[in-house]
């Protein structure tokens, strides 16, 4: 078979697996059910979460976060110190799950970190336009690793994918998996970017059929960022995938978080449609930094500018 014809073959097979597995789930989504749905939950169930044990969780679940075109090493550095003074400062306190930064901070960040049980998550393959080679892709993730990055958040190609070019989406993102070897894989959707829950919903099923280990609404680059309609679709997505194969996706939203209670109504629909299992800082993170400061002010009664 000539390499050509060997090369549409392939696709044409990948493009049929990928078509049996949007198969198996139901993509008959509306916005207006989705909405009504997270009304329902924000009016009924919010209030119950709003307690300084949910809000100390939460500080846990805080993906600390500089992704400034200012950044440098002499900041990113000052930055990692803040989590190393927070276990001297409140040690009854959870420190933050992990500090987010550009791959080329992330030696940095591995050299001053002191605390245990925080990762270092690098914005990788191009972020966050994700328009770049897949061969850069990998080996930015691949030197990120190497530098001591210890999870890898990827934005999914949007392009290709409202273009409807799902093969290039999953190769691209098994590719960036393979990169990642053993660590965790975060997809990005930008779910602003995709407009309809239909659409948020098969990107999330194709982002976990090609590897991911998290599902991340946005980068926060763009507007609109993190809604609670993408956060209810995701995770509802999550659970499905669950029950067909008892692989537990990660959450995390990101973009636009900008208060406390925006915090608790996205641990409101994780509790609500994920259930209590998926309430760990392992499987639930914050993207934000602003949050954090807030978080720990109402927990300790006071305002604290800490971070």
């Amino acid at each position: 078979m000539a390499d050509n014809e060997l090369k549409k073959a392939l696709q044409a097979d990948e493009t049929s697996r990928i078509d049996e597995v949007l198969s198996k789930f139901d993509l008959n989504i509306s916005d207006a059910e989705v909405s009504e749905a997270v009304k329902k939950i924000i009016t009924e169930k919010v209030s119950e979460n709003d307690t300084l044990e949910v809000k100390r969780f939460l500080m846990g679940s805080v993906e600390l976060t500089t992704l400034k075109t200012t950044d440098s090493d002499e900041s990113v550095m000052a930055f990692t110190e803040k989590v190393n003074q927070f276990e001297e400062a409140y040690p009854t306190l959870p420190h933050v799950a992990t500090i987010c930064v550009y791959p080329r901070y992330a030696k940095t960040v591995s050299e001053t970190l002191e605390v245990e049980g925080v990762e270092i998550a690098c914005v990788s393959g191009s972020f966050p336009s994700s328009q770049s080679l897949i061969e850069v892709k990998a080996i930015e993730t691949q030197l990120a690793i190497k530098d001591g990055a210890t999870e890898i958040d990827v934005v999914q190609p949007v392009g290709a994918f409202l273009a409807g070019d799902y093969d290039t989406v999953v190769d691209e993102l098994q590719q960036q998996k393979e990169a990642c070897g053993q660590h965790d894989m975060k997809v990005i959707l930008e779910t602003g970017c995709l407009k309809t829950c239909k659409n948020i919903k098969i990107a999330s099923i194709l982002a976990m059929y090609a590897g991911a280990d998290y599902l991340k609404t946005s980068t926060g680059k763009l507007e609109p960022a993190a809604t609670p309609e993408a956060a209810y679709v995701i995770c509802q997505t999550i659970k499905e995938y669950y029950d067909k194969t008892q692989i537990q996706i990660g959450f995390k939203p990101a973009g636009g978080l900008n208060t406390v209670m925006d915090a608790l109504i996205y641990y409101t629909i994780v509790k609500e449609v994920l259930g209590e299992k998926w309430l760990t800082n392992k499987l639930f993170r914050l993207g934000t930094s602003r949050l954090a400061n807030m978080l720990l002010s109402e927990v300790v009664g006071k305002e604290v500018k800490f971070y």
